[in-house]
């Protein structure tokens, strides 16, 4: 794999995810926004691995009845043909995304094994595990912050990449965890080798990504039973660079007592889309797949035809929503599939802002040195931001996707399917949810919805033919992003145009889930081919990026 490449500066595209509205503009520091999303969807931790455990997941298809679609996979279509409708519908879907990904990508990931011992330290944690009369142990190195404890951990998979130096300046411990110990690289198929293996069988069809994503489970599992004095359960994040950024994606999407996932530059078989590498010129899917044993067994039936694949890594991505999420990429090395993978951060965006958790994703490739792996200073900030919000829990700073123009994906080519409006409701009720008919009291009234959410809830839907449109925008300083949103009146669209008049010197530079016609002063937007069709009452979304001053917008719907 290329390793370095020359530095380039670089215009960026950048996106500012908000609960309802996937923005993409200019280089722009967001405010803070209202805190009220964030309370009531909780970004931190879960209390327990998996809390999909308990969904009955059905229907997975078989490997010979696979269609091909080259579309991503609508991460919220069910097994069963239906759509989530409510954000309680997300804890089962996530579930049988889960299984898909587990069947057909990497490999099972085992629940706890029935015994797990170990010891937490100032400088190391170990972890022995026994389960159907076989045993395993390994270690890790812990690495404290100054100030008092219990701390939230950071897991660096791997030992490189990561910048160490400001996770512990921003107050979290640095867990040094040696992937190769449960997961050996260099080993064929028919013989992994490692701790996981140990335990689950040396031609098991897990893949090394999993295994280590089970490895530090385990880490987890040692610490939630210790006394609690030095490190936090309930505050851990992961991070790692290249192969093992691999990992850490892996690591964060399938155990959700992990609040703060960071991939580093993770290539093909980490974020970037299966569907995108091919044509991106990235290491082919043959070659991560032959390089190591990183992925499934059963991943080899795709190498040469991912449009099969009943699932891609924009779900994987969805997997993590509504915890946080911060992918850092490098758009200079191509071989990494840097288009592909902001393509997944999109989609799976979609899930976070259907979930009221917009705010929780960050991807960021607006950097300008090009060497692989490097600590880079545009991500300090970010770094040090989503390490208070997500593990310190004393900060709200809002995500933010920044796209470099030289590797910028359009999502609008690889959907056709649409973000639905979800009803409110918890995402995933922890076990300690009290009794529906005692709410928490901190959920806003159901007559309250948060202030963030548009169209304005007191507006009824429209009670005539034909459509209604609102728009919100979000301005800075020589650029705006507008959101529109299109209602259907009592009966169904098939097909919707929104005409608006900018003010003079506004522009339309980008756009996206519409067709556009005219760049500056009257304007008309038509649907694309999957947001043309809209039931009554119900609504869909599209959004534009512009030069100057948004100003007041009053759209205009008419039906096709």
């Amino acid at each position: 794999m290329i390793t370095r490449s020359g530095r380039s500066r670089t215009r960026s595209v950048v996106v500012a995810l908000a609960v309802a509205a996937l923005t993409v503009a200019g280089s722009v520091s967001v405010a803070p926004r209202t805190t009220n999303a964030q309370a009531a969807v909780g970004p931190l931790a879960a209390a327990v691995e998996d809390e999909g455990a308990d969904c009955a997941v059905s229907g997975l298809p078989d490997l010979g009845s696979l269609p091909t679609n080259a579309k991503l996979p609508d991460p919220f279509r069910k097994l069963n043909g239906t759509t989530v409708t409510s954000r309680s519908d997300w804890r089962c879907r996530r579930a049988e995304i889960k299984e898909l990904a587990e069947k057909f990508v990497y490999g099972d990931k085992p629940a706890k094994p029935a015994t797990v011992t170990g010891t937490v330290s100032t400088s190391t944690i170990t972890v022995n595990v026994s389960h159907n009369g076989k045993s395993s142990s390994f270690s890790a190195r812990v690495e404290l912050p100054s100030g008092t404890g219990p701390f939230p951990a950071v897991v660096v998979v791997g030992g490189f990449g990561a910048d160490t130096a400001t996770i512990k300046a921003a107050g979290a411990a640095v867990i040094s965890y040696d992937p190769l110990a449960v997961g050996r690289e260099g080993t064929p198929r028919t013989n992994k080798q490692g701790a996981f293996y140990s335990i689950y069988g040396s031609s098991s069809s897990t893949g090394l990504l999993a295994a280590w994503g089970w490895g530090v489970s385990r880490i987890i599992d040692v610490i939630e039973q210790s006394d609690g004095r030095i490190l936090r359960a309930d505050a851990m994040g992961v991070t790692g660079c290249s192969r093992y950024g691999k990992g850490a994606f892996v690591i964060g999407a399938f155990d959700q007592r992990i609040a703060l996932t960071m991939p580093i530059e993770s290539g093909s078989a980490g974020v970037p889309i299966f569907r995108g590498i091919p044509g991106e010129g990235a290491q082919s899917l043959s070659s991560a797949y032959g390089e190591q044993p990183w992925l499934g067994d059963a991943f080899g039936s795709f190498t040469s035809s991912p449009n099969r694949l009943p699932v891609d890594t924009h779900e994987i991505v969805a997997m993590v929503a509504p915890r946080g999420l911060f992918v850092m990429d490098n758009p200079h090395i191509a071989n990494l599939g840097p288009r592909s993978a902001s393509v997944a951060a999109l989609g799976g965006a979609e899930v976070y802002r259907a979930l009221g958790a917009g705010d929780n994703i960050t991807y960021w490739s607006d950097v300008q040195d090009g060497t692989h792996c490097a600590n880079r200073p545009e991500w300090r900030t970010p770094l040090q931001n989503n390490i208070r919000k997500f593990l310190l829990r004393t900060g709200n700073e809002p995500g933010a996707i920044r796209i470099s123009s030289k590797a910028l994906g359009r999502l609008a080519d690889w959907r056709d399917w649409s973000t639905p409006v979800l009803s409110d409701g918890p995402t995933t009720p922890p076990p300690t949810t009290p009794p529906p008919t005692t709410p928490p009291p901190t959920t806003p009234p159901p007559t309250t919805p948060p202030p963030t959410t548009p169209p304005p809830p007191t507006t009824p839907p429209p009670t005539g033919g034909g459509c209604t449109a609102t728009v919100s925008i979000n301005q800075w300083t020589g650029g705006f992003v507008a959101t529109v949103r299109v209602t259907a009146a009592a009966t169904p669209l098939n097909g919707w145009t929104v005409a608006l008049t900018l003010p003079s010197g506004a522009s339309v530079t980008n756009v996206w889930s519409a067709n556009q016609s005219g760049n500056t002063g009257a304007v008309r937007f038509t649907n694309v081919a999957y947001n043309g069709s809209v039931a009554p009452g119900q609504s869909t979304e599209f959004g534009f990026q512009g030069s100057g001053t948004g100003g007041t917008l009053t759209p205009a719907c008419s039906a096709a």
